[in-house]
């Protein structure tokens, strides 16, 4: 899954890009307000991490802008102002949901776990289960029939976003979109290897390849 960082406490963003690379998110980080208005315009973002408080324009400036452009990309807010005049106002410019600082980082992560189920009418909790797969968030592995199987971040990384979207054709283009910042190169045929580990993994009709269109999770369910 595709993340805008907007933060420019550099200390804090060294501390949270690393952790949510490793909890399957493809980062992309800014620090300037002016660059976050055209780079979530322009770019297939699943979800944005907002601070308020930054340089070249405001946070709810910028994201007023978003909503005034029918961006509808799920956005936490994070900020230092603690008030509740503050709040509201994030709520009213269009934030999705609200972290003052400081924060624990993993509560950051549990919200954007709980913010992307609920963007994908998913129930609140902490493993996704679709087509007879469960896929524990947690913990980063999958289990088919009560059998556990264990899965490299990239293979979670892909599975999850399948599982948020079952039945739907995803083209290579825009998985690769979806799965890869702008400094990850997005080859297709390191999707296409991806695709067919976890094949051999949860079974070969787990994600089905129509050709010329792209794959479709299908789950082990036959």
């Amino acid at each position: 899954m595709r993340l805008l960082l907007v933060e420019d406490n550099v200390a804090l963003a060294d501390e949270l890009v690393p952790l949510l690379q490793r909890n399957g998110y493809a980062v992309d980080w800014l620090v300037d307000g002016r660059d976050a208005a055209v780079q979530a315009s322009d770019n297939p973002y699943d979800i944005i991490v907002l601070d308020l408080g930054l340089p070249g324009r405001d946070g709810i400036e910028v994201l007023q802008q978003w909503r005034a452009s029918a961006l509808s990309t799920a956005v936490l807010v994070l900020t230092a102002r603690d008030s509740w005049a503050d709040r509201i106002e994030g709520l009213k410019a269009g934030a999705d949901d609200y972290l003052t600082k400081p924060f624990h980082p993993e509560e950051l992560v549990l919200r954007l776990q709980a913010l992307v189920r609920r963007t994908h009418s998913v129930a609140n909790q902490s493993v996704l289960d679709a087509g007879g797969i469960r896929l524990d968030e947690a913990r980063q592995c999958a289990s088919v029939g009560g059998a556990p199987v264990q899965l490299t971040g990239s293979e979670f990384q892909m599975l999850r976003y399948f599982m948020l979207h079952p039945g739907s054709l995803l083209s290579r283009s825009h998985l690769a979109e979806h799965l890869y910042d702008n400094e990850r190169e997005r080859d297709s045929n390191v999707i296409e290897v991806h695709i067919n580990r976890l094949r051999r993994k949860l079974g070969r009709g787990v994600i089905e390849t129509r050709r010329g269109q792209g794959y479709c999770f299908r789950g082990t369910a036959e």
